[in-house]
Parts: structure tokens; sequence; C-alpha cells
């Protein structure tokens, strides 16, 4: 068995997705020599969020890359509504937000990561590795000091100052780094499906909830990604039930898809998505710093876990990118990072949990009122639009570019 390439850096960060991504990026561009580590061959993936929030549309204005972005394939939503029992709600009202951006851009996150890496990859300081799966932690004297990772060409060894854990709900290197999670529990699963899009269907996202169920299209051009909200561990059951049968339900929801829901002739067509939300109790030990869904896993509500997991890496980049240029950084310079993101996290994930146990459920329910009181507010009161406006597009705590830029 041939020795192990093996290379030194002063960061690795482990996952090519939106934190890990843009940590490498903003890292490099402070002019700190950076290492992303993506197991996959490519960012295509289904069922990834779409969602860049103003709060991140700003961040690329700050960067200076914000007209070149949206000359990239998007959509733009300036207004979230809903079909709530039957009746249309509008939402949140983006068009008050204090950002150069004032609506949600809806780009599928492979062209989102194939720009930011395009742009990394511009500085001297940074590498991509592409099919390069980290499955271990390398640890001297409880110090992690890099990974180990296997590749198409063979094993490969990246040492660091800091490793940087960015892969994932799944990350092996949360589970390596030994760190304990705090689970709570949720109620649902969502399954993952596509129906094909047709001229004169609604433009942009809709959510159609109905007595504690909820169905969310999201507009892919010439398909709807369907995203549908079920009991937790309720799916057997459903597929027990038959396909005609929950062809019918998707269509007691929107009942436009009526002439193409048997598109759905296998159940292989219809994935599911094991919904989750947790956070660790410590993101950091010696050498080793979590982010993003690696620290925290959230639900699929409202986009908001690209957001941020995004807002972690810009905090990352802010508090750590001058020390590191120059060296290794202490457990206390990471636990800055998690005492500067905790907070929101903790509130998001709150929310998300009310959420799910008191309003989204995935089960019928008995209460028949047309509109919920909180709803009929919204609808009754404009101003009240912007406060989920800003909860959802800036977020309780907007992180916003301080790193160093070295040119």
């Amino acid at each position: 068995m041939s020795a192990p390439e093996k290379l030194q850096t002063r960061c690795v960060i482990v996952g090519g997705g939106p934190a890990g991504m843009m940590a490498g990026y903003l890292l490099a561009r402070a002019g700190v020599p950076a290492i992303v580590l993506e197991k996959h061959a490519d960012f295509f993936r289904d069922f990834r969020g779409d969602t860049i929030h103003p709060s991140t549309l700003e961040l690329m204005h700050e960067l200076g890359l914000l007209d070149e972005f949206l000359k990239q394939p998007h959509q733009e939503l300036r207004e979230l509504r809903a079909v709530v029992n039957g009746q249309p709600v509008p939402v949140a009202d983006f068009t008050k937000l204090p950002t150069h951006c004032k609506f949600i851009a809806f780009m599928p996150q492979w062209d989102f990561l194939n720009f930011l890496s395009s742009h990394a990859k511009r500085f001297q300081t940074f590498q991509l590795y592409m099919e390069t799966e980290v499955v271990d932690l390398l640890i001297e004297d409880s110090r992690v000091v890099g990974v180990r990772a296997k590749t198409p060409r063979g094993e490969l060894e990246v040492r660091a100052d800091l490793v940087i854990g960015a892969d994932g709900r799944h990350s092996i290197v949360h589970t390596r780094g030994g760190f304990k999670q705090c689970e709570f529990g949720v109620p649902i699963d969502v399954l993952w499906m596509r129906i094909s899009k047709k001229q004169g269907d609604p433009k942009q996202t809709l959510g159609f909830f109905q007595h504690g169920k909820l169905l969310v299209l999201l507009d892919r051009d010439d398909y709807w990604q369907c995203g549908f909200v079920i009991p937790k561990g309720g799916f057997d059951e459903i597929k027990a039930r038959g396909l005609p049968e929950f062809h019918n339900e998707l269509v007691s929801f929107v009942d436009f898809l009526r002439d193409r829901v048997a598109e759905l002739d296998d159940w292989s067509k219809i994935k599911l998505l094991t919904v989750q939300i947790n956070r660790l109790r410590d993101w950091c030990r010696e050498g080793l710093l979590c982010i993003g869904d690696s620290a925290h896993a959230m639900s699929p509500a409202g986009g908001v876990g690209i957001n941020l997991a995004i807002q972690d890496a810009v905090a990352t980049a802010n508090l750590l990118a001058e020390k590191l240029r120059s060296g290794p950084v202490s457990v206390d310079d990471l636990r800055k990072v998690q005492t500067r993101r905790e907070w929101p996290t903790r509130l998001i994930q709150g929310m998300q949990v009310f959420i799910h146990r008191r309003v989204v459920t995935g089960r019928a329910s008995g209460r028949r009122n047309s509109l919920p009181f909180v709803v009929r507010l919204l609808k009754w009161f404009p101003v009240l639009r912007q406060l989920p406006a800003r909860f959802i597009g800036l977020g309780p705590r907007p992180e916003y570019f301080r790193s160093p830029t070295v040119t």
C-alpha cells in the first residue's frame, strides 16, 4: 500500500456547501491559505435549498460580486405568500428591508456554489479538492491537527492549524471530534419530488397550508420541486395506502397539478427527507471548529438554514482571519464564533420547533377556522409583514463583511 499524499495548509475546511465554500472564499480573500475538501465530484444535488436571502445578497454587494451574481439565472421573490385553508395570504414583505436587494433570490444551490468557487479560485491562497472524502481527524496531544481523506488517487492527509467542519448534519467531523449533541424532537418529515411545470402555472414559490398539513412548491424553471410535510415516520403508512391516494392528497392542495400528478408513477421518484433540529453543546475544541449544519441542523422551514450557515462563515472569517493568517488560533478564539452565532441559532431553532409542534404537524387538524388569528393579523395589517420579512430575510443577527482583504 502506497503512503498517503500529504499537504500542509493554514486552514482545511471539510465540506463544500454554502458554509464551507463561503468560509474558504473569505479566508483566502484575507490571505489565509485555505483548502476546501468536497467528497462529491460536483455540486449538483437534488433537494438542496435554493434560497439566497437578502442578507447573503447584501454580503455579495459588500464583496463586489453582486452585479455579476445577479446575471446568473434566478427568480426574485419580493413578497412571500401562502394559501392557507384555501385563502391566499401575504406573509412577508421584503420590499422595506434596509438592503440593496429587497427580495429573496431563488437560484439552484449548485449554481451558487459554482459561482462562489470560481471566484475563490482567483486567490492563490485557495484550493478546492473535489472527490475527496474526509474519513477521520488527525489528533495529537488532544489537539486536532488535520484530516485524513480518501480520493480516487489514494489516501490524502492534510495538516492544518485549523480544521473547520462544514460537512452537514451527518458530519464526520463533529462525530470524530467527540462533540455532544442536543436533539429537539421534530414531529415531521418531508417528501421531496419533482412534477413538470406548464405555461399558465402560478409563478414563484407557493406554500399551501391546510389544517396542519403543508405542501411547498419551488419553481425550478421547467419543473416544480415539491415538498410535502408528513408525520414523522409516516412514509410507510402512506406507501401502504398506494400511489393513487397519494396523488389525490396532493391534488387536494393544488388542483392545477391534477393533469400531471401521475408523473409520480413509482415510489422511487419520491424521496424522504428526515427532518432534524439539533445543535452541538460545544462547537469547538483545540484545532477544530464546526459551523453550519455541522454545528446546528435546521428544519427546512423558511429556508433559513442556508442563511444561518453563511452567516456562521462570515463571523468565522471576521473573528479569525487576521490571527489565523500568521499562526494558529486558540480554543478561546474559536469560542468567540460560537458565542456570536449561538443565540441566533437558538432563537431560530426555538421558532422552528414551535411551528412544527403547534402549527405544521403533518397531520390533519380538527380545527376548521378559516384563518388562524396570527395569519388574519398579517392580512389586515400590512406593516406586520415586515416582521417575518426581517426574521426570514436578515435573521436575528445579520453578519457583515469585516475580515481584511489582501490583494
